[in-house]
């Protein structure tokens, strides 16, 4: 399978670059700094170069052609303002989801966060000079309305919201339901849900929370009830 990663050079989408390389699929990951279509290479994958906050539905969807299916892994990042947080969490989600639409690109998985539907909405109003408590009550916010907006496309969506991130090894062992409580995960385990999702076509019309547990991936997907 051709799939297109948005934030290609993230910590998520390189580890599942890798993955899917290893299983014989063709990752290209998108990318806004040609800088670091290096690293992808070096991992086997492609690297496409394109800004999805300056592009449009049309030119995104003509980067998608062929694809198979598309992941939206990309941030604003921890050191972003609360601007960014809208333009790249919420927009750039619906951006890609509107363009595989277009292209017909239907599998689409989104990596989303934990309890993103929990967001104080008085804080979540913050305009640029948002404090950092206030910010992340707009990255929580923009999530959620990125979740929504993919729920109502007409796509074989699938929604992770992962718990908090750690670079700690994989373990392979996950919980998934429609609520978690508060929990972490190891960004490898992370990619091998999304591997396992697209890879073996399950977890489709699922939105989920993903903390570190006691079931295998494959079978902590095949039971999900959304």
């Amino acid at each position: 399978m051709r799939i297109v990663i948005a934030g290609g050079h993230g910590k998520i989408a390189q580890l599942l670059e890798r993955k899917l390389v290893e299983q014989g699929h063709e990752p290209v990951g998108i990318v806004r700094n040609p800088d670091h279509a290096a690293d992808l290479e070096a991992l086997g994958a492609r690297a496409l170069v394109l800004d999805l906050e300056r592009s449009d539905v049309a030119t995104v969807a003509d980067a998608l052609a062929g694809a198979d299916a598309v992941v939206f892994a990309a941030g604003a990042g921890p050191n972003s303002g609360a601007a960014r947080k809208v333009t790249i969490d919420r927009d750039g989600a619906i951006l890609l989801a509107d363009a595989a639409a277009q292209a017909g690109v239907r599998r689409y998985v989104l990596v989303s966060a934990l309890a993103t539907d929990d967001f104080d909405a008085e804080k979540a109003a913050a305009g640029a000079d948002a404090s950092e408590e206030e910010t992340f009550q707009v990255y929580l916010r923009a999530k959620s309305e990125a979740d929504a907006a993919v729920r109502e496309r007409d796509l074989d969506w699938t929604i992770v919201r992962p718990g908090g991130l750690t670079d700690d090894p994989g373990t392979g062992l996950v919980r998934l339901a429609t609520s978690t409580g508060r929990g972490s995960i190891p960004r490898e385990d992370v990619a091998s849900i999304i591997a396992t999702a697209l890879i073996d076509g399950v977890g489709v019309r699922q939105q989920f929370e993903a903390i570190s547990g006691e079931d295998t991936v494959a079978d902590a997907l095949a039971t999900l009830r959304y």
